[in-house]
């Protein structure tokens, strides 16, 4: 699943500079009020396949489908992001729906994963508290006219764990050839995620304590450069 809350098709790192005589210049994506795109119809798709999954996993325990839907739903959120850049169909709504979409699936898998006893309680706790916290100190900076914190590298790697370890521990419920393997990597990416996405966590508490500590309230401020 795609890692940063940013409009797709907007790289990360330093601004471009200006075409060089001779070197053909790079558009920018541009950013539209449009709904009706194809990655927005992906994410909406996305979206509806959610409850489907919680029931597959929880009362027919259909792993295999359920497996299956996990799968999907991260095979469709790689290929909205390419089709939006490739097609110019980068959107404010896809900006915002698209990162909703992939926490709603985080947040999901955690509680199925419990509720069946996949994982410890205090895995799932540990992880959607963490966001729950982040999304507590939002107003810090909206208070001060800031846009919130840049999405951290190390955060992504954290995510990007965390996406491969919940599919490969659902693998490895099943009585198929791989269930070991999938579960030894599984639970080992799961507890590097773990662990990553709680220090990134911390960091992000220590950058809004700075901003609240440092920043006037209605302090109005110009988005820093990503680097």
């Amino acid at each position: 699943m795609d890692t940063g809350d940013r409009p797709r098709g907007v790289a990360d790192g330093p601004n471009v500079p200006e075409a060089t005589a001779g070197a053909p210049a790079v558009a920018e994506p541009v950013v539209t009020d449009r709904v009706l795109t194809v990655p927005n119809v992906l994410s909406v798709i996305r979206l509806l396949g959610i409850p489907l999954f919680l029931y597959l996993l929880l009362v027919p325990q259909a792993d295999g489908w359920a497996l299956a839907i996990l799968m999907l739903s991260g095979f469709t959120d790689w290929a909205d992001g390419k089709l939006a850049r490739l097609l110019n169909q980068t959107s404010r709504l896809g900006a915002l729906l698209d990162p909703l979409v992939d926490r709603l699936y985080v947040i999901t898998t955690l509680v199925g994963f419990t509720l069946r006893g996949i994982i410890p309680w205090w895995v799932a706790a540990i992880l959607i508290g963490r966001d729950l916290i982040l999304a507590l100190v939002l107003p810090i900076y909206r208070r001060r006219g800031l846009p919130p914190p840049a999405v951290l590298y190390l955060g992504k790697a954290a995510t990007f764990a965390l996406m491969f370890a919940l599919p490969l521990v659902l693998a490895a419920q099943g009585d198929w050839g791989f269930a070991p393997i999938a579960r030894a990597w599984g639970y080992a990416l799961l507890i590097w995620g773990t662990g990553l996405y709680v220090w990134t966590g911390l960091l992000y508490l220590l950058a809004a304590a700075n901003i609240a500590r440092e920043v006037p309230v209605g302090a109005r401020q110009t988005e820093p450069e990503h680097r």
